[in-house]
């Protein structure tokens, strides 16, 4: 069941009126404002579900909204060698991320940066009010520091050093919002902030933050960073004792929302235009364009035909209407009766689709990989029981020689994680991105250099600080 709405017109007007308080005086007293607002743990409850409200993103073509998620594809997906536009130049900002020609002035990244420093900024708006929430304090202390990290974690590995900001700040406070900081300590941050989400929460939730979610997102974190291999796999571990369990049919996992195996979702409602999502689509050229996004690489393609199993059929499909093209099958808005998928929705554009953020298989390979990358030969057994576990449920057998290889893990990840914004980020996590990329840029004719290997600073945030926020190096 569907468990949040878009906040209120009460609450957006506390939010605008706390970050913009600085261009007014004297303070307004017809409306409410941050410091008269927050008087009771209902009030404290609509800000919580702000926050999600900015993960989820406003369901609009206007370049002006904040998308939140809904273009997290272009950044974690396209720029890998998965996914690209349907014809190479044809989607203008969005054919820079395929080809490895992504720009300062770039509005999908400049959309992206300014989305996760808005649910950063309401996860903050949260923190500063937990007084009037009395014996809840602590759950709305785990939930919103969860939410924190998980756009910090996009940020840092997305842009390296960025802006740490962990109160509300004002207008004025120009060395906060434009003085880039160390991405160490940003993981220091990470870590602290999913720490205590993990000591404060439960398993209630699968589309608002949870003990698990928590978990398995610092986990990962652990495994970006290198620091701390023992303790992911021992968080994983916990993960994995927790009641989740993989679906039988791999079809299941999309198109039974909040299954057994779903950890962690961002929620979107069909035929909603306050909750519904259009990046599936975007993927289906379902928005009245002539190129579309997100189409599939013949790489992947064969990744799939090669290793996929019983994934294969539910990870791409070809496109009804162009047949030499091949679309992301893991959200299909609309339904397809040959698969067995319903429509999430009457109109494709208003979309219902879930956009899965964790899930158990992850884990159980986030698993494989901690025991491999912290060499613990007393747990070889484990991880190779977790890898088998995910490729049995393929439709595959066991690992034919009983020794998991990186190249097999990393594989495997592509394979059973398609399209689901993870392969940029394992490549880079696998110290691979720079040889795998650059072989596939070589041979589709593009441009890629180990500088693409972070976005550039939004060039209005550079304009905004008046030169203060420095630019990364090749851009």
């Amino acid at each position: 069941m569907k468990k949040y709405i878009k906040i209120s017109t009460v609450l957006l007007v506390v939010l605008l009126a706390s970050s913009c308080e600085d261009f007014l005086s004297p303070e307004p007293t017809s409306v409410s404002n941050a410091e008269t607002f927050f008087e009771s743990e209902a009030d404290l409850e609509l800000a919580a579900i702000a926050m999600y409200d900015a993960m989820q993103g406003v369901n609009s073509t206007s370049t002006n909204d904040n998308h939140g998620a809904q273009v997290d594809f272009y950044v974690q997906e396209m720029l890998s060698d998965n996914t690209r536009s349907k014809n190479v130049g044809g989607e203008g900002e969005s054919a820079q991320f395929e080809s490895f020609t992504v720009e300062a002035t770039n509005g999908i990244v400049d959309d992206y940066y300014r989305s996760n420093y808005q649910t950063i900024y309401r996860a903050n708006v949260v923190l500063e009010n937990l007084s009037v929430a009395g014996s809840a304090a602590s759950r709305f202390e785990a939930e919103a520091k969860f939410v924190r990290a998980y756009a910090y974690f996009n940020l840092v590995r997305s842009f390296g050093d960025v802006p740490l900001v962990t109160s509300v700040i004002g207008i004025a406070d120009t060395a906060i919002q434009f003085t880039r900081v160390d991405s160490d300590l940003i993981y220091d941050v990470i870590i602290d902030d999913l720490t205590t989400a993990v000591a404060g929460l439960d398993n209630t939730y699968k589309t608002r933050a949870s003990k698990a979610a928590a978990q398995a997102l610092l986990a990962k974190v652990y495994l970006t960073t290198g620091t701390n291999y023992g303790l992911a796999q021992t968080l994983c571990e916990s993960v994995m004792g927790a009641g989740f369990v993989l679906e039988p049919n791999f079809k299941d996992v999309f198109y039974s929302e909040l299954n057994n195996e779903i950890i962690f979702a961002i929620d979107y409602v069909g035929d909603s235009s306050a909750d519904s999502q259009n990046f599936s689509a975007e993927w289906l050229n379902a928005v009245g364009r002539t190129a579309g996004v997100n189409y599939t690489t013949q790489e992947v393609r064969d990744a799939l035909d090669a290793l996929g199993g019983d994934r294969t059929l539910y990870s791409y499909r070809q496109d009804p209407l162009l047949l030499s093209q091949f679309q992301v099958a893991k959200f299909i808005p609309n339904g397809d009766d040959t698969l067995g998928i319903a429509a999430t929705s009457s109109n494709p554009t208003l979309a219902g689709n879930d956009l899965i953020v964790l899930r158990y298989a992850d884990v159980l390979l986030m698993h494989v990989e901690a025991i491999m990358a912290g060499q613990q030969s007393t747990s070889a057994q484990a991880a190779l029981d977790s890898f088998e576990e995910v490729r049995l449920r393929a439709g595959l057998v066991g690992d034919a020689d009983g020794t998991i290889t990186k190249q097999e893990l990393l594989d495997e990840r592509r394979v059973e994680l398609a399209f689901e914004n993870q392969r940029f980020f394992d490549l880079v996590r696998f110290n691979v991105a720079q040889d795998v990329l650059s072989t596939f840029s070589d041979n589709n004719g593009y441009n890629f250099s180990v500088s693409d290997l972070l976005l550039p600073i939004p060039q209005r945030e550079i304009n905004l600080s008046q030169g203060a926020l420095g630019q990364n190096p090749g851009y």
